[in-house]
């Protein structure tokens, strides 16, 4: 599962990944992810208006956003997502997977994503 996760991630365009991560996490939650100032530059992506990301570390974090939604979304619901995402989470310190994605741990975020799947 993780191997089709991570292949969806890097075939996709920045367009696609905005599209999926707005609609399951919201362009809101999907901003404070990646680290931009505000939704609207998510809804920029997602439109496809702008479909280069200049700053490699906010790819960075769309991309492991989108890969751990894709993982995810194999077992569970969009609205489950959404709440592993914004929930505090015991495996990162009680970090919510969100802000671990934002702070530069997306690989323990992983880590969580998978336990989650693995565990129900």
């Amino acid at each position: 599962m993780v191997q089709q996760a991570h292949r969806k991630m890097v075939e996709a365009s920045v367009k696609t990944m905005a599209s999926v991560l707005q609609e399951v996490l919201s362009r809101r939650v999907t901003a404070f992810i990646v680290g931009v100032k505000d939704g609207k530059t998510v809804s920029r992506w997602a439109s496809g208006e702008v479909t280069e990301i200049r700053d490699p570390e906010v790819e960075q974090r769309l991309r492991s956003a989108f890969a751990i939604v894709q993982l995810i979304l194999m077992v569970s619901s969009p609205n489950t997502i959404r709440a592993w995402f914004i929930g505090m989470n015991p495996q990162l310190g009680d970090l919510t997977p969100a802000e671990a994605i934002r702070e530069g741990d997306a690989a323990e975020a992983m880590n969580a994503a998978c336990a989650f799947v693995t565990n129900g």
